[in-house]
């Protein structure tokens, strides 16, 4: 059976290549259930969420510099995953982000329950 660490780096290359190549494919890994906080705005549930990411400018990249995972519940199966990284939207210089994902299991796969994506700016 996979480790956490295992499973959220497979997840983190799929969201982050399909995210800068292929946004609308980023549908199938959140439910009526899931919440996404961008930048403080929530949204909640399928649409509302990829409404969003789809409203974001399409040129982006994304290069993850760190992945930390960590089980969740001992209840499910669920992983708690910390992404840091930069993102350079149309070749501009590039920004910090951190994005971290709560991972819930689903019919032998995992699904986005909690989404918050942070640009990470310094102090002046």
């Amino acid at each position: 059976m996979a480790t956490p660490t295992e499973i959220a780096s497979q997840f983190v290359n799929f969201y982050y290549q399909t995210f800068d190549t292929n946004r609308a494919a980023l549908t199938n890994l959140y439910r009526p259930n899931s919440f996404m906080s961008w930048e403080a705005q929530e949204f909640q549930g399928v649409g509302s969420i990829v409404e969003k990411l789809n409203a974001l400018p399409p040129n982006v990249v994304h290069k993850v510099s760190t992945t930390d995972a960590q089980p969740a519940s001992e209840a499910i199966a669920s992983i708690i995953v910390l992404v840091t990284g930069q993102l350079s939207i149309d070749g501009s210089p590039p920004m910090q982000f951190s994005q971290a994902f709560h991972l819930i299991p689903d019919a032998g796969s995992y699904y986005v329950f909690n989404d918050v994506f942070r640009l990470n700016f310094a102090e002046s």
